[in-house]
C-alpha cells in the first residue's frame, strides 16, 4: 500500500484542519487505517484508528471529542478532521494501514505495515 497524506498547514488555536490520506496499491477497504503524530523531540504517538468497514473507531485521550476519523473506501481515502486546535497538537502527522490489526492493537506503531510521509500541522497561540 502507497500512501500520501495531505491538508497540514498553519492554523491559529481553536481552528480546524481536515487531513487526507489516500491509498493505492492493494485493497483499501481491507485494510485497517490509522493516525499517528510526531511532534519534535518526542516520540511517533497514536492519533486515530478506523476499522475496515468504518465502523469501529479509536481516539487517543487528548484528541478525544476534537478529531474525528473516517474513511471513503470508494475513493481509497481516509481522513482526519480536526477541530478546537491546541498548540500541543502541533506535529508531523503521519497516516498508516495495516491488513492484521485486531482491536487491541490498534494503537500500537509496530501493528501498521504502511506510512505515508507525513504531513505537517502547526497550531499558533
Amino acid at each position: 500500500v502507497q500512501l500520501q497524506a495531505s491538508g497540514g498547514g498553519l492554523v491559529q488555536a481553536g481552528g480546524s484542519l481536515r487531513l487526507s490520506c489516500a491509498a493505492s496499491g492493494r485493497t483499501f477497504s481491507g485494510v485497517t487505517m490509522g493516525w499517528f503524530r510526531q511532534a519534535a523531540g518526542k516520540e511517533r504517538a497514536f492519533v486515530a484508528a478506523i476499522f475496515r468497514s468504518g465502523g469501529t473507531t479509536y481516539y487517543a485521550d487528548s484528541v478525544k471529542g476534537r478529531f474525528t476519523i473516517s474513511r471513503d473506501n470508494a475513493k481509497n481515502a481516509v481522513y482526519l478532521q480536526m477541530n478546537s486546535l491546541k498548540p500541543e497538537d502541533t506535529a508531523v502527522y503521519y497516516c498508516a494501514a495495516g491488513p492484521r490489526i485486531i482491536t487491541t492493537t490498534a494503537r500500537m506503531i509496530t501493528s501498521y505495515d504502511y506510512w505515508g510521509q507525513g504531513t505537517q500541522v502547526t497550531v499558533s497561540s
